[in-house]
């Protein structure tokens, strides 16, 4: 397999991409973007080598459209946006958020109905299409993904929730780009699950943006379930102006290899971010999760808090860097990165950093890499429980301080079920 340094990429992916009628400034964007892609870089994730991940391995010849899962869409009652592939196959946003001016539709059907809107925000703030190869690939082969915006002073009580379903059933690119921006003094939740149907080997390339303008308020949460033989790359940013917060809870438990940047760009001053990850791995399975916030503004808060659980052969690395620019008097940057070994032979590693070029500041972090405590095995086996299950309930506490910020009570079930049924396979292991 050639590495995707070198690998040339198809110039009939570029058309292939193109949704119906997309206006000249997306066309124009989309090619320049591709003329970049061999003289970028590829982003660094320390201690993981995934260079030879068939992340480049996209379909020339994509498999037809099959039908939609039911198994998988019968459950969906409380999401808003579902998508399967390039499909869009739920769209039912409450009419009394559209009367207030809330836009949630597919990128196409953005691309088509508020092309000036979307011109103002898509890899213009948030994510820059020339930062290194792997950006450049997603604004050049985009194909799917949601465009949410909630007007200035909207406030929603209730979810908006996507659903986003990689269809692998056959050979399908899965390039998705999903654009959130809360206008000013705008208060609402966002929940993504992302998922696969079928086995084939196809790569993932996910992108969040979210713009988060003066005073505004998003709480974003992930369920990340992508397939065993999927190979990802997540990219989630936000960009918050003055006084603006974004609270991120992700669930990273995908059953492929992935890496991922999560990024938060406190660019207003009193902007504020607190970045929540919990992740597992499991048989061979590689993970490389990269998580930063960069203090620009003053008086700017930003908080990370990794916690992973590995499994068998399995590879976790966790990297936080909290950095603090010049000028950015009054600011806090504090991160927390734990992980925990179930196996002998698992990998794993939290490294955190500062790059702090500010006096008037505070800062700081903890990291650790350890086994379960048995301490806390001995207490709860001494009252009748199986080591088993004492296990179970010691990982379950120990992810739970973020498990609990998942705003929708089925989801954090579901995110529940998923690390059990990956702890009773270690447990068929031991």
């Amino acid at each position: 397999m050639l590495s995707t340094k070198t690998r040339k990429l198809n110039p009939t992916l570029l058309s292939q991409a193109k949704f119906a009628n997309e206006p000249a400034w997306l066309t124009d964007m989309r090619q320049a973007a591709w003329q970049k892609i061999d003289e970028l870089t590829l982003p660094v994730f320390d201690k993981v080598d995934y260079h030879t991940w068939p992340l480049f391995e996209f379909a020339e010849k994509q498999t037809p459209v099959t039908a939609d899962p039911t198994d998988l869409l019968d459950p969906t009652d409380h999401y808003q946006f579902v998508s399967v592939g390039k499909r869009t196959v739920k769209n039912d946003l409450a009419a009394e958020l559209t009367d207030k001016g809330v836009i949630l539709t597919d990128m196409q059907t953005a691309i088509r109905d508020h092309s000036e809107l979307l011109s103002e925000y898509l890899f213009q703030k948030a994510v820059k299409f020339g930062e290194n190869r792997l950006t450049a690939v997603n604004a050049a082969l985009m194909n799917g993904g949601a465009f949410l915006y909630v007007p200035k002073g909207v406030e929603i009580d209730q979810p908006i929730d996507l659903m986003q379903v990689q269809d692998s059933r056959g050979k399908e690119n899965f390039v998705n780009h999903t654009l959130i921006v809360a206008g000013a003094d705008s208060h609402f939740s966002v929940l993504q699950r992302l998922t696969t149907i079928g086995d084939q080997v196809n790569p993932a390339h996910v992108t969040v943006e979210i713009v988060a303008e003066d005073n505004s308020y998003v709480k974003f949460s992930a369920l990340d379930t992508l397939g065993e033989n999927t190979y990802a790359y997540y990219n989630r940013r936000g960009y918050l102006e003055n006084s603006a917060r974004i609270d991120w809870t992700m669930g990273v438990l995908n059953d492929g290899s992935t890496v991922a940047d999560f990024d938060s760009d406190l660019r207003g001053d009193g902007s504020h971010t607190e970045m929540q990850t919990v992740a597992l791995s499991t048989g061979k399975q590689v993970q490389g999760l990269d998580t930063q916030v960069t203090n620009y503004g003053r008086h700017s808060e930003g908080n990370i808090l990794q916690r992973g659980v590995l499994l068998d052969k399995s590879t976790l690395i966790f990297n936080g860097v909290g950095k603090i620019i010049h000028g950015a008097h009054g600011s806090k940057a504090q991160q927390e990165n734990r992980v925990l070994m179930l196996s002998p032979k698992a990998h794993g590693d939290a490294n955190p950093i500062l790059l702090i070029d500010e006096n008037d500041v505070i800062a700081g972090h903890a990291a650790s890499v350890g086994q379960v405590n048995k301490k806390q095995l001995y207490y709860l086996m001494s009252r009748g429980l199986s080591k088993a299950v004492a296990k179970r309930l010691v990982v379950r506490g120990f992810l739970g301080v973020v498990l609990r910020d998942i705003p929708v009570a089925d989801v954090r079930e579901q995110m529940v079920d998923m690390m059990e049924r990956k702890l009773s396979h270690e447990q068929g292991t031991e």
